[in-house]
């Protein structure tokens, strides 16, 4: 016969108390959290709930002009105060295959992208993970560039080079079929060291490799793919079932039910290449119903602290005709008493505008992938929904609006 010493025994009892108590807790969260996320489902699909029937008539009368006059083809979402107001399709997800768009149909958000990286490095921030004023350096010893912080690259004053410029020579990068990671976009910074355009922190320089470092800070610093990440901690707390990051070098060819990407003429569709394999900056595709989500998930707090989002829609540069600034991921245009925030995006046939107005709680959605200048042509848009009007000049050559 075994005997247990007594105080040994009273031991093992309070350890078992203690783990049943410890499931029963365990499981009671797991209760709580998946009732929390079946009423936010539920939320989700009355929010995005639209009758064609019911849609604003001159919002549709402005659309219909847009695609038959300038071109658009593509999706558009404009919502007011979380309600769709007008959501409709126009033209080709795919012209030579004569595949029709949808709702649904993913698009390459191009630099649409760059507010969803920043929402992932700020949360990292949030959580003590990372400081904005840490060089990049500290991630990468290898980096040639000092000086350079994750706030410097959250608003384009690191003074970095543009990356897609630099790895298009072929002595760069030989394999065209091969798509690039962002690991290796730093390797390759960090053994070529291509001349900066600025030092850091001297004036607003916008390009793509701030956002493509920033990515590389992510998995750097989490373990994890910038995919995976991003799935787990912004588009699946935002309820955006659409969303994901493809990039060629994972894919050798992205997934099917994505539209494709033509260029101003509709018999050259844009094939993606090796440029295409670089995320955060780029490279994040979605739909038109999961950008509205996510715009929800700001304002409801689900993402990130309000402190927080005041920051990023601060503007840290000389503004443009004392309008125009950039904040953390976001575009800000500011006449006044009106902020608005906003980011385009413009990549290999896809030409986007995201618009989120902070005072009158409007939310526009335009996607394409027709890179034509449709999108230059909205003011009777903002006039309809009572808000500033959003135009300087034009793109420019490398088809963002003109900032600061």
């Amino acid at each position: 016969m075994t005997i247990i010493a007594k105080p040994l025994f009273k031991n093992f009892i309070f350890i078992a108390l203690l783990a049943a108590l410890m499931g029963a807790s365990c499981t009671s969260s797991e209760k709580k959290r998946a009732k929390a996320e079946r009423k936010q489902q539920e939320k989700d699909s009355l929010m995005l709930a639209y009758d064609a029937a019911e849609a604003d008539q001159r919002l549709d009368a402005f659309m219909q002009r847009l695609h038959s006059r300038s071109g658009f083809n593509g999706n558009v979402l404009i919502a007011k105060k979380g309600k769709i107001l007008y959501q409709n399709t126009f033209g080709w997800a795919n012209y030579l295959r004569k595949d029709s768009l949808k709702i649904t149909s993913q698009f390459e958000l191009a630099s649409v992208s760059k507010p969803l990286t920043a929402t992932g490095i700020l949360k990292l921030w949030e959580e003590g993970k990372i400081r904005l004023d840490q060089t990049v350096d500290e991630f990468f010893p290898d980096f040639p560039y000092p000086g350079v912080t994750i706030k410097l690259l959250l608003t384009h004053r690191s003074g970095l080079m543009n990356y897609l410029y630099f790895t298009d020579k072929k002595e760069i990068w030989p394999d065209r079929r091969k798509g690039m990671s962002n690991k290796e976009v730093m390797n390759l910074l960090a053994t070529h060291k291509p001349d900066k355009y600025a030092n850091p922190d001297v004036r607003f320089f916008y390009n793509n490799t701030n956002y493509m470092v920033l990515a590389a800070i992510i998995e750097k610093v989490t373990g994890q793919d910038f995919a995976v990440y991003m799935q787990e901690e912004v588009f699946a707390p935002a309820g955006m079932k659409n969303t994901a990051v493809y990039s060629t070098a994972v894919y050798e060819k992205i997934p099917p039910g994505v539209a494709v990407g033509h260029d101003k003429v509709w018999r050259r569709s844009v094939v993606q290449n090796f440029q295409d394999g670089p995320v955060g900056d780029k490279g994040i595709y979605s739909t038109v119903q999961d950008l509205f989500l996510f715009d929800r998930a700001l304002r409801d707090g689900r993402l990130l602290k309000p402190e927080t989002l005041d920051s990023a829609y601060a503007g840290y540069s000389t503004p443009k005709k004392e309008l125009f600034n950039y904040g953390y991921g976001w575009r800000t245009f500011d006449p006044g008493n009106h902020k608005v925030v906003y980011h385009t995006g413009w990549w290999h046939g896809f030409r986007n505008l995201y618009i989120r107005d902070l005072k009158e709680d409007i939310t526009i959605v335009l996607l394409t992938n027709l890179a034509n200048g449709s999108l230059l042509h909205l003011d009777e848009l903002y006039q309809i929904l009572g808000m500033p009007v959003i135009r300087q000049a034009a793109y420019s050559a490398e088809g963002e609006f003109m900032a600061n």
